[in-house]
């Protein structure tokens, strides 16, 4: 556990404010009609796709598209009842089972049977080792060890060393079996430090995977295997965004409840786009117009829709609105101060902003130039107003701590920005140290900290030092996106400003390697802070198990936001944010 201790003498007491006038509730929500037509795509200069308004359709027009929703709605309800039904005979089913699990987690409808998967995977647990006992299927086991581990069991990887020869490695009879050979490398993702045995297999059936794709094979099977490669479950999305059909294309066999399955994840995917995304992508453009920043910093980047994605990502389930819109406040702040720093601010200017945001000093902030100065109004109004959101909610107000967060991040910047105006570049571990708050991660994923509750039930709400433990699986989130976003070209789509690499620093510090090698061992850093991020997920407390998922969800997303050169990965990006700004479609 890593801690922020708080010291009062940084932050004159503020009167906690009301909601500004710019503000956005989950709430509003509710009283808005679904008009899905009432967007049109336009393209900002960045290439995310941004829901503009169009003409409002008529009333009757509108009345008759909601009326066939609502009818739709009541089918996929009772459809989704009717499968609960039936997960709730398969619980004692060995294998179907976890091939089922395997499917609704892949189509993202788990939200809709998160007890069924929880009885099901309990009931594997418990069976572990008899269901594995003298089995030789590799897809039976390796599925069993990653559905469990992904739901923080620990379950040991030595059921593995029964096709590992001492001597050979990985017996070689698994190379004909590719359904296996996949499921053996999504399994090996699970992996926490000392787990040589997983090390060995994903090495394996990563090379075995590869050769095959020298091979003859039918195009469905090379997607398939490129997929797996490129894209396993753990960590990445982006086999989650494409559409449902194709991931039935890639399931092991026939089985008659896919079908059903498939139709629910189609429902459920227009619906949430109907209902929910498409509302708070209308709102939350509203309040950013309405906050003014986008006009105010035309230097900065104007990404709502890129930010949403974020907010979306980190929380799937279609109930927790309130945390997509919560959290997509400060993602956007993080954004702009980012901006400011690496493309607009003077050295004394971003001093002075530093240090008033160090000592939220309403009377110093008169100095600083327009924009900064607003954007440091809107910051207290948000911060203060999220505090009270909290302490509504868990009886605690973490407005201080915040604060000094804000203050980190800003520092962490100054420090970034005078390391490059010098010159003279860190070593790669200050480099990452400082890189991991810059991310914006911590800062972000305290903030859903606080919205879920986690471990403040019982602290004072008026307290002059607060230390918040905050779990290491934040700051590893913020690594792995660190180092993932220096791997690409150090500069944001739509940013002109540079703002260092690790790898540049690397390479500096160690004279002779090559730039290939540098990446390599980012690559190897990602990889153990995978594991360990994989380590601090197992065997959760249930109250921070739904957090560890939203840190898990973050991770995942990162290789999408910021591998520049992965355009398969960045088109379905794009296509999934398309998505929700399109035309009603027949459900």
């Amino acid at each position: 556990m890593s801690s922020y201790s708080l010291r009062s003498s940084h932050f004159p007491s503020l009167p906690i404010t009301t909601m500004s006038s710019y503000s956005l509730r989950s709430s509003h929500f509710s009283f808005l009609p679904v008009t899905a037509s009432t967007t049109k795509v336009s393209t900002t200069d960045s290439g995310f796709v941004m829901p503009q308004p169009n003409r409002v359709k008529a009333s009757g027009s509108v009345d008759r598209e909601q009326t066939h929703l609502d009818d739709s709605r009541i089918k996929h309800e009772e459809k989704v009842k009717s499968l609960i039904d039936f997960l709730n005979k398969m619980v004692n089913e060995p294998v179907e089972s976890l091939i089922i699990v395997d499917t609704i987690q892949r189509l993202g409808i788990k939200s809709l049977f998160r007890e069924q998967i929880k009885a099901i995977l309990h009931w594997q647990y418990t069976h572990f080792s008899s269901l594995n006992h003298g089995k030789d299927d590799v897809y039976e086991i390796a599925l069993r060890f990653r559905l469990l581990r992904q739901e923080g069991y620990y379950v040991p990887a030595d059921v593995f060393e029964y096709f590992n020869d001492k001597k050979k490695g990985f017996v070689m009879k698994l190379k004909g079996n590719i359904k296996g050979m996949m499921e053996l490398y999504e399994a090996s993702q699970m992996s926490i430090e000392g787990e040589d045995i997983l090390d060995e297999a994903e090495c394996f059936s990563g090379k075995c995977l590869h050769a095959l794709l020298t091979c003859d094979l039918d195009h469905e099977q090379a997607r398939m295997i490129e997929s797996t490669l490129r894209y396993p479950y753990r960590k990445s999305f982006a086999r989650l965004l494409a559409p449902p059909q194709s991931f039935v294309n890639d399931m092991p066999g026939v089985y008659s409840w896919m079908e059903d399955f498939l139709e629910v994840a189609k429902r459920e995917r227009r619906i949430i786009v109907q209902s929910v995304h498409q509302k708070q992508i209308h709102q939350i453009n509203a309040w950013w117009k309405e906050l003014g920043l986008g006009e105010e910093m035309k230097f900065a980047r104007d990404q709502p829709l890129k930010w949403y994605m974020w907010s979306m990502a980190i929380n799937p389930d279609p109930s927790l609105s309130e945390h997509r819109i919560e959290l997509i406040k400060p993602i956007s702040l993080v954004y702009i101060i980012d901006d400011i720093f690496d493309v607009h601010g003077t050295v004394d200017e971003l001093i002075l902003f530093t240090e008033v945001i160090r000592r939220w000093d309403n009377v110093c902030a008169e100095q600083l130039p327009e924009p900064m100065k607003i954007c440091f109004k809107v910051l207290g109004d948000i911060t203060n107003d999220f505090g009270n959101i909290i302490f509504k909610k868990h009886g605690w107000n973490p407005t201080r701590f915040l604060k000094q967060m804000w203050a980190d991040l800003c520092n962490a910047f100054l420090v970034e920005f005078q390391w490059n105006a010098s010159g003279k570049l860190p070593s790669a571990d200050d480099y990452l140290k400082n890189g991991t708050i810059t991310s914006g991660a911590p800062l972000l994923l305290a903030h859903l900290f606080f919205l879920m509750g986690q471990k403040i039930a019982n602290r004072s709400t008026d307290s002059k030092k607060e230390e918040v433990p905050l779990p290491n699986a934040i700051f590893l989130v913020a690594k792995i996106l660190r180092l993932w976003d220096d791997l690409g070209c150090a500069q944001d789509e739509n940013q002109n400003g540079y703002d260092g690499s690790y790898v540049e620093c690397y390479l500096r510090e160690m004279q002779g390697s090559s730039n290939q090698s540098a990446r390599e061992h980012v690559m190897e850093l990602i990889s153990k802070s995978w594991k360990l991020l994989n380590k601090e997920c197992l065997s959760p407390c249930p109250s921070s198990a739904p957090f560890l998922e939203a840190c898990v969800n973050a991770a995942k997303m990162v290789p999408l936001m910021y591998n520049y050169e992965d355009e398969h990965g960045l088109e379905l990006l794009q296509d999934h944010m398309k998505s929700f700004t399109c035309d009603h479609e027949t459900l």
